[in-house]
């Protein structure tokens, strides 16, 4: 194909905590390129997935779910998503059926309009099948009533219900261009962040509500063997002794399940056997640590004074 003939663009997928991007961007990819779990603000870079559909090539922006920000990292995680939707060819704002207009999605319209982006809006309602069809109208004629979205989808991210139709969308609108990544790349991180990534989900999935969100993976060494494996190390970076303790679990059979499960989704993602070596270290200063948000894909001074 000629470049007159392709189209690449990014669209940034937008939205509150848990409202599904992450899903819907694995979906759209086809494969897991971004870590899913029912705990919120899972998500804290912009996760880029390589997607095509006929001749455009879509290359979305997972970004963190855009929330009232705390700490240093809430707001590097929240200026990361507003930096992603700026950087879009189109924007995708998903909420949720069931919750629909919520105090959330509200503030997320005001930052649109306060934004103006360049970019078209389409709104994508997810989880579909949790309400009436009379709901959905309803909500769908509200929303449009409060922006003025470029398109309407109604979507099940889990279930693939309606995402066909907002793919086709989407090639539809990216700019005529050369793609920007090889034709069966799905995702421009470095395999040692989603790696890193993989190990985060398992643990999030793992512990208590409020520990995972103060622990980061970062891997320290990876090595492809002659034998085809590849071994790669992990570390797990905790901000007390006590939630050290917590990660290894008794016995360190914690750290041990999570790191079998770590490993055999490693070895379906990389085709081949992986050996997986994990560690936990006590950093009690970690999110203050410009070097911590560099291996995130956070930029530390958008965190502004801790």
């Amino acid at each position: 194909m000629t470049d007159q003939t392709t189209r690449a663009g990014f669209i940034a997928l937008i939205g509150e905590p848990n409202a599904g991007k992450s899903t819907l961007l694995n979906r759209m990819v086809g494969a897991k390129v971004s870590i899913v779990t029912h705990k919120v603000q899972t998500t804290r870079a912009r996760i880029r997935g390589v997607a095509m559909e006929g001749a455009a090539q879509l290359v979305f922006v997972d970004t963190p779910g855009l929330f009232r920000p705390r700490r240093r990292l809430d707001r590097a995680m929240v200026a990361a998503a507003w930096s992603g939707a700026a950087d879009a060819d189109v924007v995708v704002l998903l909420i949720e059926a069931h919750r629909g207009l919520t105090e959330g999605v509200e503030a997320i319209l005001t930052g649109l309009e306060d934004r103006a982006p360049d970019a078209p809006v389409l709104l994508a309602v997810n989880k579909i099948d949790r309400v009436q069809a009379e709901v959905l109208l309803a909500l769908t004629q509200k929303m449009n009533d409060r922006y003025p979205f470029a398109g309407t989808f109604l979507i099940s991210a889990e279930k693939g219900h309606g995402v066909a139709d907002l793919r086709a969308d989407l090639a539809a609108r990216v700019p005529e261009g050369p793609w920007f990544y090889p034709e069966d790349q799905i995702a421009d991180a470095p395999l040692r962040s989603i790696a890193a990534e993989i190990t985060r989900e398992k643990l999030t999935l793992r512990l208590h509500q409020e520990l995972p969100y103060q622990l980061t993976v970062e891997t320290e060494a990876w090595e492809d063997r002659p034998d085809g494996s590849t071994r790669i190390d992990q570390v797990i970076y905790v901000v007390r002794d006590g939630h050290k303790g917590i990660v290894l679990g008794n016995k360190g059979e914690t750290t041990k399940a999570v790191g079998k499960a770590s490993r055999l989704e490693l070895e379906e993602f990389l085709g081949h056997r992986v050996h997986l070596f994990l560690q936990v270290k006590v950093r009690p200063n970690w999110l203050d640590e410009a070097e911590r948000f560099d291996a995130m894909g956070l930029d530390f001074k958008d965190g502004g004074t801790a």
